[in-house]
Formats: structure tokens, sequence, C-alpha cells
């Protein structure tokens, strides 16, 4: 394979040696791909910082909303939304399953307790929308509670943006074969094996069923004051770039500020 000099110098750099020499067999494609990958993601990080500068400097508020199917990569692409931006004006918000009082209160109490202060960015690792697939398909709610979070949802949102909060609805979304394969890479891998709930391993059982309400979702809640993005995830590099591109679109920071 003839190699140009242009990526004969990526390959000798620290990160094309790690990327050329960490996985086998030995594949320059996929070695240089992935420097490109890292170049692009570190500039895009650099904009992430000067977005939550301004939002910090303009006491602006954020919230990014992850949801998709189980393995499609949500926690992946959060990891680098946030490995580079200042800790201590961001939060990820990954609520348990809801506790006895919790269950009495309404369903949308425990999520407003979670909403960004002044300066801050909040990324829920699923939110609120767990109560229009998860929880349906699980048999977690009742068809009642489904149908009332569904009238009332969209005016929440809307209360939400008319008080100033910025906010952004990512839908991370894979096929199902390609679920399945990171399943088992998962389940066989020792450092993911915790990754695999009870719920990821109905998920391909479950997978019409999750298609259903996940059609439903979008036609009752992609609205224009508050659309979701829809961003396929087969190839996690690619997706965590996109990510982070409709982030910074979807949200008016000042692309001139100096960090």
């Amino acid at each position: 394979m003839e190699i140009s000099p242009k990526n004969l110098k990526k390959l000798n750099s620290k990160k094309g040696l790690l990327a050329l020499l960490s996985k086998e067999p030995l594949n320059i494609g996929r070695a240089i791909r992935y420097v490109d990958y890292q170049r692009k993601l570190e500039k895009l990080q650099v904009e992430l910082i000067r977005l939550q500068t301004w939002a910090i400097n303009q006491e602006e508020r954020i919230i990014v909303v992850f949801e998709g199917r189980d393995a499609a990569g949500k926690g992946g692409a959060i990891r680098r939304l946030t490995e580079r931006i200042n800790p201590r004006h961001m939060r990820i918000v990954a609520l348990p399953k809801p506790t006895e009082d919790e269950q009495t209160q309404w369903y949308f109490q425990r999520y407003i307790e979670q909403l960004p202060k002044a300066g801050e960015i909040v990324f829920f690792d699923r939110s609120w929308y767990n109560r229009a697939v998860i929880e349906p398909v699980n048999g977690f709610c009742t068809q009642e509670e489904y149908q009332i979070f569904m009238n009332q949802v969209n005016d929440f949102e809307r209360m939400i943006l008319e008080s100033g909060i910025h906010v952004v609805k990512i839908y991370m979304s894979i096929s199902k074969k390609e679920q399945a394969k990171r399943f088992e890479d998962i389940k066989s891998n020792p450092l993911k094996q915790w990754k695999m709930t009870k719920l990821d391993e109905k998920a391909q059982d479950f997978w019409d069923e999750y298609t259903e309400y996940k059609n439903a979702m979008f036609e009752k809640t992609n609205t224009a004051i508050s659309p979701w993005k829809i961003i396929r995830a087969n190839r996690k590099t690619e997706a965590r770039v996109n990510v982070i591109n409709h982030i910074l679109d979807r949200i008016p920071y000042d692309k001139n500020l100096k960090v």
C-alpha cells in the first residue's frame, strides 16, 4: 500500500503509532482515520470550551438531552463532550429508578430539580423521555400515565424554553445488528460487563415495540421550538463528531470569544 507523505506524518505521530499498534491486525487505513478523528475532536472540544465560557460569562443555562437505543453510544458521546470543559460548571444527570416518594410526585418533578443554574450545562443521559419509550415498553407505567405524559411534555418543554433555558434533544440511532454486536462485546469484556442491565438483555426481543413508541415520541414531540436531532451512530467516532457539531450549531454562543 502506497502511503502519502501527509499520511506518513500522521502515522509517525504519537497518536498515529498508538492507533496503529493498539489493535490487531495492523490496519493503516483505520489508524489514519483515527488520527483524523482525534484532530477533529480536539478542534471541536476547543469550541465546546468557548461555548461553556460564553455560558458562564452570560449566565446562560443549557440542557442537552440524550436518548436512544441501549448501547447506542450515549455515554461515549457525553464523555467526549465533557472531558475538556470545566467540571464546576456542568453536570451529567443519569437518574436511577424513582424512589417510593418520587413515585407519588408529579412525574416531571424530579427532573425539574435537576435543571441548570446560571452558567451551567446539564447533560441528561436519558431524561423525562423514559416515560415515552422505556417505561411503557417494559410495563413500568400504565397506559394512562403514558398518555398523561404525552399530553404534558410539550407544554413542559415550552415552559423550560420560555424561562430562558436552551434545550438540545439528541436521539442516537443504531441498527438491530449493530446493537447485537455491541452487546456481545460488552458481555465478553470484563471491563464492560457492568454496563449490561436487565433492560439491555431484553432490548433485542423488544426491538419492534421500542420502534413503535420511538416513532410516536418523534411524531408528538419533534416540535418547531424543541426539535429532535437523530444521530446515526453505527460508527461511533462519526457519531460523536456529529453530536458536538449539532450542539455547537444549536446554541447561539459567541464564536469569536477568546479562550
